[in-house]
């Protein structure tokens, strides 16, 4: 008889409860503890998950909330632009550049020599009301930095005249400039296109 199997023989009413509660113990281990072991590290991993997919929810949430505030703020900007800076009719318009611009030019020492004026097609621009286009070339004489100060008092003023084109001529050195100047601004449309 070898050495395990006597101390088997003459220690088994200790030997067999050891090796039947080890044999419990790995089988609770292997049916039970394992399987919670494992389902709650899904459970954490799905938490983890959970957490992060909330945290891109709440960004996304964030950036379409600053969309809509961004669009609320650019519909109110275009709306006080329609409202406050574009002359409100035709008329508005034509008294913005038939009165405007020759004030202007006397008051930049400027000679105003003729104006011509012509009006474009609507344009569609979506939601707003439609626009229109009023074109005026004025033409002009004077010495250069009498032109610079008209172009800044023209560009920095409240109302809304844009420079199209500057077309300059001297016919003669020492003689003034001769300035053409094409305008334009735009106006709102009323019901009946004009």
């Amino acid at each position: 008889m070898t050495l395990l199997r006597r101390i088997l023989v003459e220690k088994r009413a200790l030997v067999l409860p050891l090796a039947l509660a080890l044999v419990v113990n790995v089988a609770v281990y292997a049916l039970v503890v394992y399987p919670l072991e494992t389902k709650a590290a899904t459970a954490s991993d799905r938490a983890v998950a959970a957490a992060q997919s909330l945290r891109n929810a709440d960004r996304e949430l964030a950036a379409a909330r600053a969309l809509v505030a961004g669009k609320s703020h650019a519909d109110q900007e275009l709306a006080t632009f329609y409202d406050k800076v574009l002359p409100a009719d035709f008329a508005a318009a034509q008294r913005m550049t038939y009165a405007f611009v020759p004030a202007l030019a006397r008051k930049t020492n400027v000679r105003y020599e003729a104006r011509h004026q012509e009006v474009e097609a609507a344009k569609d621009t979506g939601k707003s009301a439609p626009l229109g286009r009023l074109k005026t070339r004025v033409v002009l004489q004077c010495d250069y930095e009498n032109f610079r100060q008209f172009v800044y008092e023209l560009e920095t003023a409240p109302q809304f005249v844009i420079i199209d084109d500057v077309s300059i001529a001297q016919t003669d050195t020492g003689k003034p400039l001769s300035l053409t100047l094409e305008l334009s601004t735009y106006y709102r449309l009323g019901a009946n296109g004009t």
